[in-house]
């Protein structure tokens, strides 16, 4: 996974790059779950990249390993080892706390309710730091935390 890294700063330079023609906002205005919308689909992105350069392998295959590491379940986790190590620092846990905290109102259809939280919190949290263009912390992040659940 760690020779993937310079795969995913290829692609947020792209993004960056790309120049969206989104205005910027005070990204401490976003509510929480449009952080964790925008984050939930970098996360995914971070994700796919990494298996897809890992191996080449039938989409089927491809899937079962990307779903189990995008499942609730497993950004929980992810997020439990951020809080429970002090790997975060007081706006990045405030950031996760206010995902986790977000009213939401879909409902988890494969996971606990607060497995479905502490997930809304990671991808607030992945969100926020994509937002503020912070794409080194935030896959810094993500690495810790994968390395974490696959080695379980």
């Amino acid at each position: 996974m760690e020779t993937s890294i310079g795969f995913y700063d290829f692609i947020f330079q792209k993004l960056k790059e790309n120049e969206l023609s989104v205005e910027k906002q005070d990204i401490c205005s976003y509510s929480p779950l449009t952080l964790a919308y925008i984050g939930d689909g970098i996360y995914e992105l971070v994700v796919r990249s990494m298996i897809v350069t890992d191996a080449n392998a039938p989409v089927n295959k491809l899937h079962k390993r990307s779903s189990e590491l995008v499942k609730a379940e497993t950004q929980a986790k992810m997020a439990f080892y951020l809080r429970d190590n002090d790997i975060l620092d007081e706006e990045e846990m405030r950031v996760l706390k206010r995902g986790r905290n977000a009213q939401s109102y879909t409902k988890a259809k494969n996971a606990s309710v607060s497995d479905y939280r502490w997930a809304t919190g990671l991808e607030a949290l992945i969100g926020y730091l994509y937002l503020l263009d912070k794409s080194d912390r935030m896959l810094e992040i993500i690495s810790m935390g994968l390395k974490v659940v696959q080695s379980e």
